[in-house]
């Protein structure tokens, strides 16, 4: 019979003004836009000495920018060491600005269901790289990038898509700490240089 799933339906008195919300939030976007910054300064990018190795922050969201959909950081790695090893779902690229090394990829076999199930393939692959390269990580790789260098220090921009987190795939998990990693350690231009150096 037809509307036989009124007495479903047409129960309850929650009240909501979500889509009066969603207008609202578009009508101030301009204004609270207008307060975010557009350009960044190296002073207002943060220094993380992270799991994942030693960063500079450049785009973030915790950061007051008008950028929505990435994060972006600058990684260096000390002569003749690595970075930590992670994977996550979200495609990651990174450009090569300073120094020469490779990497170690190690993809998964990923299954999806009402929990989320990765195991790692037997293989894992070298791919070797140089200032101005480009490296691209696959979705859900595991990965580590290592400095072929014992006398200089590599610089890699690292850029990430946040829609996979905004979408509740937040799905990144570290496998093994960068040797430098140290959470007690405070950063800034002259704390960085030693990592900077030859290793003894």
């Amino acid at each position: 019979m037809a509307w036989d799933e009124t007495k479903a339906w047409n129960t309850g008195s929650a009240q909501g003004a979500y889509y009066q919300d969603l207008l609202n939030d578009a009508e101030s976007a301009p204004q609270k836009n207008a307060k975010r910054n557009k350009v960044v300064h190296p002073e207002d990018m943060a220094w993380e000495m992270s799991r994942q190795g030693l960063l500079k922050h450049l785009i973030n969201e915790q950061m007051n920018t008008r950028i929505e959909t990435v994060d972006a950081y600058m990684q260096i790695i000390p002569p003749g060491s690595h970075s930590g090893k992670h994977r996550h779902l979200a495609e990651e690229c990174l450009y090569v600005l300073e120094g020469k090394g490779y990497d170690l990829h190690q993809d998964c076999d990923v299954e999806i269901t009402d929990t989320y199930h990765w195991v790692p393939q037997a293989e894992i692959k070298r791919y070797d790289w140089e200032a101005g390269d480009v490296i691209y990580i696959p979705p859900n790789t595991i990965h580590q990038h290592f400095n072929a260098d014992p006398d200089h220090p590599v610089r890699l921009i690292s850029s990430i898509n946040r829609i996979f987190k905004k979408s509740g795939l937040n799905d990144l998990q570290q496998i093994e700490d960068a040797p430098e990693f140290d959470p007690s350690v405070t950063l800034n231009a002259e704390t960085i240089k030693p990592f900077l150096r030859k290793r003894a």
